[in-house]
């Protein structure tokens, strides 16, 4: 197929399947990797608990936010996309930090 040929319908659907699995193989990877972090953090819950360390820690939480937002314009992905998502992380794992404590 050159520039000038429009592609056939197969084509297109085939191109489609494409970019679709390729987005199912990155969702798959995004999933095992917030399973391992959940894992680490699970392990940092524990460790809090045990020693009566706050479940949250803002001044980590706020270089984190502003680690992530930099790697975000350097990847040229929405930077406040970025942080709403790691916002949504943080809020989960200090949940299960206070949960682990007993404070919930």
């Amino acid at each position: 197929m050159n520039d000038t040929t429009r592609p056939s319908e197969e084509d297109k659907k085939n191109k489609l399947i494409e970019y679709r699995n390729s987005i199912d193989n990155i969702d798959a990877a995004v999933i095992s990797m917030l399973a391992e972090r959940f894992k680490i953090t699970q392990k940092v819950g524990i460790y809090k608990a045990k020693y009566d360390l706050s479940p949250s820690d803002k001044s980590r939480e706020k270089l984190q936010i502003e680690r992530l937002r930099r790697l975000s314009k350097e990847a040229q992905l929405d930077p406040d996309f970025s942080e709403k998502f790691l916002d949504f992380i943080i809020e989960e794992v200090i949940h299960h930090h206070k949960r682990l404590r007993g404070d919930e």
